[in-house]
């Protein structure tokens, strides 16, 4: 009886440290208010070779993606606005077994594929390296930013339904604004739910 109650309280104890992972990886977290800024820059989300190259995309969406945000790069240098790359690496306990469990293991830290993918190489201006779906979780990209002074965002990336999405709602959470260049994105799912919450918040969603 003894041993069926350990095993039965341990069982337990796994499941609802998973069960945070799982919470984790999908928290939109909230941070202190920006204030007055002037700054603008451009958010490469999860541009990495293991996502890019070896992801769900098709090669149709994943060209007409690159065209986009190679555009929106140009028109960040015209401005001279800062690009910032955000590199998925699962590296929490937990996440890191999920990632295992139901992502085929894929961007858990020290594994190959968490760079960015070739045609982005050499294309940000800063890289920021991300634990969970929200980029502003770890606090590094909120004291980058500070330092740029930026409070105008524009977002490209993928995937439009997940870290797009959470790390567009962790911005307005802190008073940025926020867009997203729709055409310089990738999705698996249909995207009008995220879109829809999005626009409740005020994300501007840019459809050309």
């Amino acid at each position: 009886m003894t041993l069926v109650y350990t095993l039965a309280v341990v069982s337990v104890g796994v499941l609802l440290w998973l069960a945070d992972g799982v919470r984790r990886i999908g928290a939109v977290s909230t941070g202190a208010p920006i204030g007055a800024r002037t700054g603008t820059a451009l958010l490469l989300i999860d541009l990495q070779d293991i996502f890019w190259e070896d992801g769900p995309y098709g090669e149709a969406a994943t060209s007409a993606a690159e065209r986009a945000i190679r555009s929106e790069i140009a028109a960040a240098r015209e401005r001279g606005d800062p690009v910032i790359a955000l590199r998925q690496e699962w590296s929490i306990p937990s996440t890191r077994i999920l990632a295992r469990l139901t992502m085929k293991g894929q961007a858990i830290a020290g594994t190959p594929g968490t760079q960015l993918a070739k045609p982005f190489v050499g294309l940000a201006d800063h890289e920021v390296v991300k634990r969970v779906q929200d980029a502003f979780e770890t606090g590094a990209l909120d004291d980058l930013l500070a330092t740029l002074d930026v409070g105008r965002l524009r977002l490209v990336g993928l995937d439009f339904n997940h870290c797009v999405q959470k790390t567009a709602l962790a911005a307005r959470n802190r008073g940025y604004e926020v867009t997203i260049v729709k055409p310089a994105t990738l999705s698996v799912a249909p995207t009008q739910n995220a879109a829809n919450r999005l626009s409740a918040r005020a994300v501007v969603l840019q459809e050309g």
